[in-house]
């Protein structure tokens, strides 16, 4: 797409670089980042744990960009660039929904032989994540929801959130504009703050160096004007979820957990004071640590499980 961001020169410094690999898959071509002692070229079976990293909507991997290499040394982690975001080719609008999104995840883990262990979503990727789960797509797997967007919008505020998004999204023109007027320092600033969380100078580097790209914003922007989840039917998903928000969190009402958990089998919410919606950039080590935790959880739940089914 004319306007994208471009890998010899946006992504020359690009953070886990050496991870990073370009891959065709679901008609797409993809820009994922693989990492982890057992990642390479080693087979499924003798392979660490997978676990599945999906940024929100409008980042990259960038986001991971300390978490990933803490996760790595227990786990094989596979984070993509979302379609129409990063170094990932654009599909067809239509495709820009939560739905399309987890069709074509799933078509690159099926290029890569990766089965998730684990998903991790941060605010949009964590309801691609559900959905990745609820269509079928991989297994029930144990999902970690970073300041997640897993609520419809209310129903007036949804109709013209998305009315809007879509006009934007139609002018080839806004995305030029939003990246013309990102190359100021003060509106990336203010895009920033208004998440509620501190960042170090280098994630502010690069949302700045994504946000001056037209190609990327207008895909946050087909993705947003196509973004409905009110057939997300959490109820459904069997797979345990935890819910880690940050209390100060600009962008998803912290409030918003407590209401995902009731519509959830098998949820439990956990609060990080002080922190914003960007939470896993402010303190990857803690953020790490309570992904670790919840992975063991699940451990043991299935060990629990299988006892009860020895024993009956």
């Amino acid at each position: 797409m004319i306007g994208a961001p471009d890998w010899m020169q946006d992504g020359r410094d690009w953070p886990n670089r050496k991870s990073s690999r370009f891959v065709v898959a679901g008609g797409l071509r993809w820009h994922v980042q693989i990492m982890g002692g057992s990642a390479a070229g080693r087979p499924a079976a003798v392979r660490a744990p997978v676990i599945l990293l999906l940024h929100g909507m409008g980042a990259s991997t960038h986001s991971w960009r300390d978490l990933a290499p803490l996760l790595a040394t227990r786990f094989t982690v596979v984070a993509p660039d979302l379609p129409g975001h990063g170094f990932s080719s654009h599909p067809a609008p239509a495709l820009m929904t939560s739905v399309g999104m987890a069709r074509a995840v799933a078509a690159l883990l099926k290029t890569l032989d990766m089965q998730p262990a684990m998903v991790v979503g941060h605010s949009a990727g964590a309801a691609v994540g559900a959905r990745l789960m609820l269509l079928h797509l991989i297994a029930a797997v144990p999902m970690v929801s970073l300041n997640g967007a897993l609520s419809p919008m209310p129903e007036h505020q949804g109709a013209l959130y998305s009315l809007m998004a879509r006009a934007l999204s139609n002018s080839p023109a806004t995305s030029w504009v939003f990246a013309l007027q990102a190359r100021r320092e003060k509106t990336v600033d203010r895009l920033l703050a208004a998440t509620g969380s501190r960042i170090d100078a280098d994630g502010r580097k690069f949302y700045a160096r994504l946000m001056s790209r037209p190609g990327h914003v207008g895909g946050a922007l087909r993705m947003m004007a196509r973004w409905n989840l009110d057939d997300l039917d959490l109820t459904k998903l069997e797979a345990p979820v935890t819910l880690i928000v940050g209390d100060q969190d600009g962008m998803v009402p912290p409030e918003d957990a407590t209401r995902v958990q009731a519509r959830l089998p098998h949820g439990r919410v956990v609060m990080l004071p002080g922190l914003g919606h960007l939470a896993h950039e402010e303190a990857p080590g803690m953020v790490a640590r309570l992904i670790e935790d919840a992975m063991v959880m699940d451990q043991a739940r299935q060990g629990a499980l299988m006892m009860v089914a020895d024993c009956a």
